[in-house]
């Protein structure tokens, strides 16, 4: 099982990825209701790198980019789920609306994201690719999004 780390742990843990000339990957979301999508962009991180590392958004960050009934599950429950997954090496939460501050302080070697973006929507691209580091965008999995979840559970009820 993955760790669950403080800032200043992810931080450690990019100082030793560098000293070990692991690459270190990083990618970042709410992972509210986690389905093969996100399964797969965690695949596609550990296959490219030594070192994965999932940003988390904290409760008070989803609601701010979801609205009021999200998220589903809490932050503990979604770090739980997400560092149980065997390709995640750590999950850190954060709790600004996107990850730049935590990228700006990371700056991994990749930033992977699910195919709902393009590179130039990343957040974080910039300091990345300034850094030396690249994007990558993993195609997305065919009919898995939480907001498509979400809608169906609450039509359900």
């Amino acid at each position: 099982m993955a760790e669950i780390l403080s800032i200043t742990d992810a931080l450690r843990r990019r100082a030793a990825a560098r000293v070990l000339r692991q690459t270190f990957v990083f990618t970042n979301g709410c992972f509210d209701v986690i389905h093969p999508g996100h399964v797969e962009v965690i695949r596609q991180a550990k296959r490219l790198g030594h070192y994965v590392l999932v940003g988390l958004n904290s409760d008070r960050s989803v609601r701010g980019l979801k609205g009021s009934g999200r998220p589903i599950q809490d932050e503990a429950a979604r770090a739980e789920v997400l560092a149980a997954i065997g390709d995640v090496d750590g999950v850190v939460l954060f709790d600004e609306e996107t990850p730049l501050q935590l990228i700006e302080a990371l700056k991994p070697d990749i930033l992977i994201k699910g195919g709902d973006y393009t590179p130039e929507q990343v957040v974080g691209r910039e300091v990345v690719e300034r850094a030396g580091g690249r994007v990558v965008i993993v195609p997305l999995v065919k009919g898995q999004s939480s907001s498509a979840i979400v809608e169906r559970m609450q039509r359900a009820r």
